[in-house]
């Protein structure tokens, strides 16, 4: 069924309509320093049911529950002295932790994927922080856009990729960081889930010690192998284009658009999902990406294209 999709203003009246629409069980799409998220009411079963739906997300795949502040995220979770280091160093910001689930926590069971962690985070980002403080819910929100594909960083991408499926977006501008969060386990020793918006050496120096590496199994969202992907093929480390390819460049590799002519890794990371879907929309091509360094956001950077690289899901392998 096609839903009319509303535009809401990033005003006092928007806020506080979104915020209503969460609690009434509908989906709306909000901005934070990352991505566009598209949000639910964590603890319906049937809104979030419709994230999976809107989307065509794998079940299995676990949720972010977006909170308004660290006192809301201990009611959902097993708190830590980690996490009192890490909430306290870098919240809000674009650091999710993956925490044992708190017993009796208003959380649907759809949220978790079937494991008995839940991630969190607090935004960084006034009209988040502002929904969220109005709604007065946890709120599950991934990315708002079909599962796989780009990240969205403008409501545009939102309404490119989900209009008529979700209920509201609520329209603040482009995302600041233009790179989703990372994600830390602190189940037993912490351990990097998934690489993001804060440099994993940052995390490491405040925690006085190395992170761990994940396992073989879903643990946390954005682990499938294909993920983050443009309808295009993607070729990676190129410095040169080949016939019928864009080329994406960065520092001394200039391309049909660049991530950074000067090799700035944080510009980079900002104009990433931006420019591939920029790419992605001018025709028949595959999109050749120059090579980008192993280190800071740069890990995070290769982690997406890796993903984007990788060989497409079919409809049947994501059930």
């Amino acid at each position: 069924m096609t839903i009319d999709t509303e535009i809401l203003t990033p005003d006092a009246a928007g806020i506080e309509r979104a915020a209503h629409l969460l609690r009434g069980g509908a989906l709306v799409s909000f901005p934070t320093e990352t991505v566009y998220g598209l949000g639910a009411h964590a603890g319906e079963d049937k809104a979030v049911a419709r994230i999976f739906d809107a989307k065509g997300r794998p079940r299995f795949n676990p949720l972010i529950v977006h909170v308004a502040d660290v006192a809301a995220a201990r009611r959902l979770v097993e708190w830590s002295k980690m996490a009192d280091i890490l909430a306290g160093a870098f919240w809000p910001g674009p650091l999710t932790l993956v925490l044992p689930l708190r017993k009796g926590a208003p959380v649907s069971d759809l949220v978790t994927g079937g494991l008995s962690t839940l991630a969190v985070r607090m935004p960084d980002h006034s009209i988040a922080a502002r929904l969220l403080q109005e709604a007065d819910i946890p709120v599950a929100a991934p990315s708002a856009n079909a599962s796989g594909r780009l990240s969205p960083t403008t409501a545009g991408h939102v309404l490119d990729s989900l209009a008529g499926r979700i209920d509201a977006i609520l329209d603040a501008g482009p995302c600041k960081l233009g790179l989703e969060s990372t994600i830390v386990g602190l189940v037993d020793s912490p351990r990097l889930l998934r690489p993001g918006g804060l440099p994993a050496e940052v995390i490491e120096d405040a925690l006085g010690a190395p992170l761990g590496t994940s396992g073989p199994g879903i643990e946390a969202p954005g682990q499938l192998g294909s993920h983050y992907a443009p309808r295009a093929g993607l070729r990676l480390n190129a410095t040169t284009r080949r016939d019928g390819e864009r080329l994406l460049g960065f520092g001394s590799v200039k391309g049909d658009l660049t991530l950074s002519a000067g090799g700035d890794l944080v510009e980079a990371a900002a104009q990433l999902f931006c420019h591939l879907h920029a790419l992605d929309t001018m025709g028949d091509h595959t999109i050749a990406v120059a090579p980008i360094p192993e280190h800071g956001l740069g890990r995070a950077i290769n982690d997406r294209l890796r993903r984007a690289a990788a060989p497409r899901m079919t409809p049947d392998q994501a059930e």
